[in-house]
């Protein structure tokens, strides 16, 4: 039997606009509060910012079989996605106004197959060290039992 997914985003460009206008806490505070919309990946990828604080974030993911690679489990790279955007965010937690970054690079850890029928899964990320050019932080994602499924660590360079 065929499945079909419909499903619709924002401008990512406005998103971009309001990001340098406020710290990155306060610009992922408002993400969290729905006066900046969440990006279009958390809507292809069914994932959303809960939470913001100095240099911690939560998002809760919707694993979901569309995700799914030949072996009937999320696929890698979805999980590598939730990873890398998890740290991305607690980064930008710590960055001034105007402040940018990206990944350098990120490893990331699969322990247990994640499936839809785990239910939401949860992702949080810590920064490390934030520098004037680089910053480290890691993620964890567990289960709705904590159970953790993978682990992530990550560079990135502070723009």
């Amino acid at each position: 039997m065929e499945r079909r997914r419909d499903y619709s985003w924002t401008d990512p460009a406005e998103i971009a606009a309001a990001a340098p206008l406020t710290s990155g806490v306060e610009f992922l505070r408002r993400m969290i509060a729905g006066e900046i919309p969440q990006p279009p990946i958390a809507h292809t990828l069914q994932f959303e910012l809960v939470e913001a604080s100095e240099g911690c974030v939560v998002l809760v993911a919707h694993p979901a079989e569309f995700e799914y690679n030949a072996i009937a489990s999320v696929h890698g790279g979805v999980i590598a996605t939730w990873a890398d955007t998890s740290i991305g965010y607690a980064v930008q937690t710590r960055l001034a106004p105007g402040q940018s970054l990206t990944t350098l690079d990120l490893q990331v850890r699969y322990l247990r197959p994640i499936t839809a029928d785990l239910g939401d899964v949860t992702i949080t990320a810590v920064t490390d060290h934030v520098g004037r050019r680089t910053a480290t932080a890691r993620s964890e994602i567990v289960d709705g039992s904590g159970r953790l499924l993978a682990t992530a660590t990550s560079t990135c360079l502070v723009l």
